[in-house]
């Protein structure tokens, strides 16, 4: 293969400087909020073929092309920007046929394909006389998409094959694909040939210059523009291959762009691609189900493929394209969720974000100090202060479960090394939840966005509508969300056990004192009998946004439920409006602002049912927690790949009989991968007690279309441990048998029935 390995320059990720709108000329731009929440208003991606290595990642079409015309949200991406936003292929005018696509295995994916009549001058290639195998593989490390297309002749005559590729690139940021913003201040540089490379370039106004070189294997007969023609000369039943190379660059604008051609020093940040994999570092899981083999194979892969990493710590990315990069909800909560099987990347995202952890208070990123952060952006827009993720804070529940996967880590670990090391970003957020996080001092966390481009709505449904009252209008703020304050409850009680083994007695009783005092306060406030749940939240005036809503399923993951009303909360949210059959929804169809296309009016979110099925085996509802669990596993079983997406339509299951596609959901999405490991640990009732080297194995389930399953490598403290599950045959309600197989190290499993 020919054409230059081109390393990059990355920006720094981790500052924490004030980087609000510098004063500058000013130009028009369309004036579009950010606070919207939405993650795209581009075209559908819902059949869109993903792969990523390292910072580097590739959206296109189910034959492997990008479009060089429309709005889309296909394109090669790399910190923050899409360097290519055009790729197509055609054998002489047409389209190639696509047959099929191999499953993608995270950084490379195959297609085949074939020809349509293609008319010469004075002869036809008949259609499927061709074959096309187009290899893609992307090189995180050295900023590599390696094209490999593999042309044979099927006919019985010689063919002079034509073949063009047409390329575009508009290094646009992210936030102008999203069409959130319309924003590119800098210079595009027109399509530049040097010899036999095609040299694509933007310089932007952040003072950094982004190039894409293309080089080919086999010399163009033509070029013009971003096109480069091809006459292929294949014998019958002949092969031939072009091998095409786009080279991502990104370093200081020391040149104008079209006399650019050094290449840029090398890039620290995509060493990503050399952490460790997680198939090597999880723990290993088979079972009797072909399905739930398959879902954890996509799981494995999906959380591979989102893997990343800053500074040397790794975390998982929120979901692609819209979300790769590092945000403090949904790598926290991806970190909860694969904890049991791997601890390491948990201890790397909590050292990650304590590193950012807010200092000061500035409006503008909606940061104050203690708080953990939403988001960091490293593209143009970010670097020239238009958008404030540089980072940016707007979130009210990150800084809560920040505490949660402390202490949950230290229970899996059994170590306080990471709570000892990280004992003064405890306090700080500690005292954030007391002070800046309670605005009027109630006792309840609260969110008022500050920053002119923020979220209105900074809950884990932050899109602007997204919580709603009774009679359909939005919820005022300062909004008080239930869910939240089960975070912080359980906050508070994980690390006042830190404390307490670190021989901070007092502080420990202090914080359960506070924990004990919002459990009593919030079973008041946010109880309704009329719904028979707890309220969505409270709002200005302490008014209840008065609608049921998958939130109160999340309060059971925090324990701030009393027994009695959990099990009402339950049995409210099993009833048809809320579980339509695929998956429990975010709001309930009674209510007046449901829409099951409604970004969280009405659809269904894995990780969110995930939350729930583990607070209703917190309170004991089995059943319950078997009737969330199932639902989502058969959705994951119809879509491609058994690829659970970000998040689908809320539609009844007998009105379509699948699940709909939500249009511009991530795929793959870090907590929706994350939902199907979360789920064997919620099923088979994991509990780490490595201080006490313990492991408790309580009331293990399994689903009906699982006879057995095997759980080896699973790590508790030092130790390992190898466990075998059965069903019960005698035993209705999933009750699962439980054996120790093997154990390595000091552990005691204890199995309670």
């Amino acid at each position: 293969m020919t054409g230059q390995s081109i390393p990059q320059t990355a920006p720094s990720q981790g500052s924490s400087a004030d980087r609000s709108p510098a004063p500058r000329v000013k130009r028009e731009r369309k004036q579009r909020l950010l606070s919207q929440g939405q993650p795209s208003v581009t075209r559908s991606i819902a059949e869109a073929v993903v792969i990523k290595s390292g910072n580097l990642f590739l959206i296109m079409a189910p034959g492997g092309m990008v479009p060089v015309h429309g709005a889309h949200g296909l394109g090669l991406y790399y910190h923050d920007c899409r360097y290519l936003n055009g790729y197509e292929l055609k054998l002489g005018t047409s389209d190639p046929t696509t047959l099929v696509a191999a499953a993608p295995t995270g950084h490379q994916v195959t297609f085949e394909l074939t020809n349509s009549d293609i008319h010469l001058k004075d002869s036809v290639i008949h259609k499927e006389k061709v074959s096309l195998t187009w290899q893609r593989t992307l090189d995180g490390a050295r900023g590599l998409l390696s094209d490999r297309l593999a042309f044979k002749n099927l006919g019985q005559t010689d063919m002079d094959l034509p073949v063009s590729l047409y390329l575009a690139a508009g290094f646009e940021d992210i936030f102008t694909v999203r069409a959130l913003l319309d924003e590119r201040p800098g210079h595009l540089a027109a399509p530049k040939w040097q010899g036999d490379t095609l040299l694509l370039a933007y310089a932007g106004a952040d003072g950094l210059l982004r190039r894409l070189l293309v080089s080919f294997s086999l010399k163009p007969h033509h070029r013009v523009g971003g096109a480069a023609h091809f006459r292929l000369a294949l014998a019958a039943r002949a092969s031939q291959e072009l091998d095409i190379t786009l080279a991502v660059q990104e370093g200081p604008a020391v040149a104008r762009p079209e006399s650019a051609t050094r290449p840029a020093r090398p890039d620290a940040v995509a060493a990503a691609t050399a952490a460790p994999s997680v198939r090597d570092t999880f723990s290993q899981v088979h079972s009797s189900s072909e399905l739930l083999n398959s879902l954890l194979e996509r799981s494995i892969v999906d959380l591979d493929m989102l893997q990343s990493e800053i500074d040397g710590e790794a975390f998982f990315a929120a979901g692609l394209p819209w979300f790769g990069t590092l945000f403090g909800r949904d790598s926290l909560i991806t970190a909860l969720q694969t904890l049991a099987f791997d601890p390491q990347i948990a201890e790397q995202t909590l050292r990650l974000l304590a590193a950012r952890q807010g200092q000061a208070v500035n409006a503008w990123r909606d940061e104050q100090p203690g708080k953990i952060l939403h988001e960091l952006r490293v593209g143009e827009l970010a670097h020239l202060g238009e958008i404030p993720h540089t980072p940016y804070y707007g979130t009210v529940d990150a800084t809560p479960l920040f505490l949660v996967l402390l202490a949950e880590h230290a229970h899996w670990t059994g170590s306080l090394e990471v709570f000892r090391a990280l004992r003064d970003n405890v306090e700080r957020a500690l005292r954030w939840m007391d002070e800046y996080g309670d605005l009027d001092r109630d006792g309840y966390l609260e969110y008022m966005c500050q920053s002119q481009k923020g979220l209105l709505n900074q809950g884990w449904k932050d899109s602007g509508e997204a919580i709603p009252n009774e009679d359909g209008s939005p919820a005022r703020p300062p909004i008080a969300l239930a869910e939240v304050q089960a975070y912080a409850y359980r906050a508070r009680l994980g690390v006042a056990d830190l404390f307490e083994r670190a021989g901070e007695a007092a502080r420990a009783g202090a914080l359960r004192q506070q924990a004990a005092a919002l459990r009593e306060q919030f079973n008041r406030d946010f109880w309704s009998e009329e719904l028979g749940c707890y309220v969505l939240a409270l709002q200005a005036d302490k008014q209840p946004a008065r609608v049921v809503a998958s939130n109160a399923g999340q309060v059971l993951w925090g324990g701030v439920a009393d027994d009695e009303r959990a099990r009402h909360t339950a049995a409210r949210l099993m009833a048809p409006d809320m579980s339509g059959g695929w998956g429990m929804r975010t709001l309930s169809t009674q209510a007046r602002a449901y829409n099951p296309i409604g970004y969280h009016l009405g659809t269904v979110w894995p990780h969110d049912n995930g939350l729930i099925a583990a607070g209703l085996r917190r309170y004991g509802c089995d059943r319950e927690a078997l009737q969330v669990i199932t639902p989502i596993m058969e959705a994951a079983a119809r879509f491609e790949l058994h690829r659970l997406p970000e998040l689908y339509a809320g539609f009844a299951r007998e009105t379509y009989g699948v699940p709909v596609r939500y249009p511009v959901a991530c795929h793959p999405q870090a907590w929706a991968a994350g939902w199907v490991l979360h789920m064997l640990q919620v099923c088979l009732g994991l509990e780490a007690r490595a201080f006490e080297q313990r492991l408790i194995v309580r009331k293990p389930l399994l689903p009906e279309f699982v006879d057995h399953l095997e759980l080896s490598g699973l790590r508790v403290g030092a130790a390992r441990a190898h466990l075998r599950f059965a069903r019960r045959a005698d035993a209705g309600g999933g009750q699962a048998a439980a054996e120790v197989v093997k154990v390595d190290g000091e552990l005691r499993v204890e199995v309670i029935d």
